[in-house]
């Protein structure tokens, strides 16, 4: 009995070695919690820099509409009148009233036609400028200045309706300039204009990811209901 009683543990020595055990295992769980949590961590610590290289490289689109036509003047209604009428080249432009209204002598405000991108449907809406201006003076670099008049587009501000935050763009740009005028050789009048568009945008995290050809497709077909 002694030697049994000698053996056995007294219940303060039992208490010292099942604390030491039981601080070893939770020691030993921690580590692979710790371990098992390494690899989040790490994804964690990456996703932003992953975000960061995708949003800083913006997509950048661009195109370019050119005009030349010969057409007949009136003696008694030239062209470079009908361009001093700046309402009604605006309506030719765009005849589509309901989606148009007029700010001022020089601008207005257009409704395009919705965007359908994937999933999402975007309805962008544009202040557009008209100006008229002759002799020569602050044409546009591809008008000669021989011209006796020109009436310039550009756009002055735009907005992205019907986009949630989490899909809006942080960066966004749009450009549009256009200029309209007849030339003349002779006795032969040339109906003659230029329609730019540029588009750049950074993606948002969730499409970010998409082909830029797809991206691309999609401007393209923009494109020509935003500038019609």
């Amino acid at each position: 009995m002694s030697e049994i009683g000698g053996r056995s543990l007294c219940p303060c020595q039992q208490k010292v070695l099942f604390g030491q055990f039981s601080t070893e295992k939770r020691q030993h769980i921690a580590r692979k919690r710790e371990w098992q949590r390494h690899p989040l961590a790490e994804l964690k610590e990456r996703r932003p820099l992953v975000k960061n290289q995708v949003s800083v490289k913006p997509a950048t689109y661009s195109s370019r509409i050119t005009t030349d036509i010969p057409f007949h003047e009136s003696p008694g209604a030239s062209f470079d009148r009908y361009l001093e009428n700046k309402p009604r080249v605006f309506e030719a432009i765009f005849p589509d009233k309901q989606r148009s209204q007029q700010l001022n002598e020089e601008e207005w405000r257009i409704q395009m036609l919705p965007i359908n991108f994937l999933f999402l449907t975007v309805r962008p809406t544009v202040d557009t400028r008209l100006k008229c201006k002759s002799g020569g003076r602050d044409y546009p670099p591809e008008v000669p200045k021989e011209v006796a008049k020109v009436i310039e587009l550009d756009i002055t501000r735009w907005e992205l309706q019907g986009l949630d935050d989490v899909f809006e763009p942080s960066h966004f740009e749009l450009g549009v300039r256009g200029a309209l005028y007849s030339e003349r050789q002779g006795s032969i009048s040339r109906l003659k204009g230029q329609l730019e568009m540029t588009m750049g945008l950074i993606l948002p995290p969730m499409v970010a990811l998409i082909p830029e050809d797809v991206c691309g497709n999609v401007a393209d077909s923009v494109r020509p209901q935003t500038i019609l």
